[in-house]
């Protein structure tokens, strides 16, 4: 089910200074995780991901995620220790047309003499905080008994 992102979220992914990584999945499973600065959040909520290179695997792994419903992860993390996991649905790819255009123009005016495969357009599902403060707490929270018991003895 999509869901529309808090602006916290599309501020720190349209972040040029954050981390970015896509992770997807092969025929069999296995998990390919790659850096890219080039995921954006676009007007309408959606994800964009440009992807370089024709024969990438996560190109790959995208095509088959659309052919076989599996879901995609991005992972974004700020200076300021917010990072946040968002799971998606990878529901187009644009080759052709404005959209393809107007980042065409923008991945070669910051790269210089590259190529874009395709802007891939993923929609968001889920984002789950990641923020290890913020993680912990909830944990101890929710489940007291889930600490190691020398952390108990000090108590």
């Amino acid at each position: 089910m999509p869901i529309q992102l808090s602006q916290e979220v599309v501020s720190l992914i349209n972040d040029k200074g954050a981390f970015k990584a896509l992770a997807t999945v092969d025929e069999s499973g296995t998990p390919n995780v790659v850096q890219n600065d080039s995921i954006y959040v676009a007007e309408n909520g959606n994800i964009h991901y440009l992807e370089l290179l024709e024969t990438s695997r996560t190109n790959h792994n995208l095509v088959r995620a659309i052919w076989f419903d599996r879901k995609v992860s991005i992972v974004v993390s700020g200076a300021d220790q917010k990072s946040f996991q968002i799971k998606g649905k990878a529901i187009e790819v644009h080759i052709t047309g404005p959209l393809y255009e107007k980042h065409y123009v923008e991945i070669r005016q910051r790269l210089g003499d590259v190529d874009l495969s395709g802007v891939w357009v993923i929609q968001p599902e889920e984002v789950i905080d990641e923020n290890f403060t913020n993680r912990k707490n909830e944990e101890e929270t929710k489940r007291p008994f889930f600490r190691h018991l020398d952390r108990l003895a000090k108590v």
